[in-house]
């Protein structure tokens, strides 16, 4: 087989599988896949990276409700391009870590931040090496924290008002999940209308509601670390002093990791684009119909992203 012919069956391969490719070009699967091999490493070629800037760490499961997970390590370059480097069975702290050390130092001198979710055994990988001051907590998982208390006193304050309202006046509510879940900027005057609406007949929730925005206007806010975490100690003391208590489990996970969650505004840094790497992983597991070898993972995702580019 051709260098020339390979490099096309590559192309053909991208956003498709290997028994979709072997059927278009009349070709055995165990051929098209020998290729795949033969092209894409099943690792990361460290002289190929110049520079990884920011470093994101998360996990993917491969088959939902059986605990089978893999931990995908990225990287976002200067150029704001995704670079996959390793995708790794589990999410043993011991293995992520052992990753995380083979990265060669002059390459690990180029890493600024290290973004991961609120998981120890990724934040306490990423701290051991790469040091607490570039750990950063994303703050979409943050976000997700915050507004959980909030839909839970939606959903018993509007169980309540269901059985206290007339049905007319109920149906007026609407899709009020969403409302409540939009910035004030977002919303459309009906929305604003609805909303009074709801804060008329539930204080409660109106406070807490209040309070969730003020804690994503701080995020939204380019603040200093040090005066992110002035106001986030303030917002805290306001909260406790409400005497609301839906937002107390949160409220002890912020203060546990609330170090790495404010050095997201030294850079404001975080690991979306690590999400958007979940994504394809998702769309390439539905493609192949189930995908759970941790090589040809990483051999998909780097034909997804860079395949154009090397086999143009």
């Amino acid at each position: 087989m051709t260098k020339a012919l390979e490099a096309y069956l590559m192309r053909n391969l991208i956003h498709s599988t290997v028994e979709d490719v072997a059927k278009k070009e009349q070709l055995g699967p165990k051929l098209v896949q020998a290729v795949l091999v033969r092209q894409v490493n099943t690792g990361v070629d460290w002289s190929a990276i110049t520079c990884l800037e920011t470093i994101g760490i998360d996990e993917i499961a491969l088959k939902k409700g059986h605990g089978s997970y893999v931990t995908v390590v990225s990287a976002k370059s200067q150029d704001n391009s995704p670079i996959v480097l390793a995708v790794i069975e589990g999410r043993s702290k011991d293995d992520v870590k052992a990753f995380l050390q083979s990265i060669p130092l002059a390459l690990k001198r180029t890493v600024k931040s290290g973004c991961t979710d609120m998981y120890d055994g990724y934040l306490f990988a990423a701290k051991e090496v790469f040091g607490a001051q570039k750990l950063v907590i994303d703050r979409y998982h943050v976000a997700k924290l915050y507004r959980q208390p909030l839909d839970q006193l939606r959903i018993s304050e509007m169980a309540r008002l269901k059985s206290e309202l007339p049905a007319q006046d109920y149906s007026k509510l609407e899709g009020v999940m969403w409302t409540l879940r939009l910035n004030h900027e977002c919303l459309s005057q009906a929305d604003k209308d609805k909303l009074q609406i709801l804060y008329k007949h539930l204080p409660l929730l109106k406070q807490a509601h209040h309070f969730a925005l003020q804690l994503t206007h701080i995020f939204n806010s380019h603040s200093t670390r040090k005066s992110a975490m002035a106001k986030i100690n303030r917002w805290i003391g306001k909260v406790q002093n409400s005497g609301l208590r839906c937002f107390d489990r949160f409220i002890k996970t912020l203060s546990r990791y609330k170090g790495s969650i404010v050095n997201y505004f030294k850079a404001r840094k975080s690991s979306g684009f690590v999400e958007g790497l979940n994504n394809k992983i998702k769309v390439i597991k539905r493609r192949c119909y189930g995908l759970f070898n941790t090589q040809t993972i990483f051999q998909r995702l780097f034909l997804d992203l860079q395949g154009f580019e090397k086999f143009a």
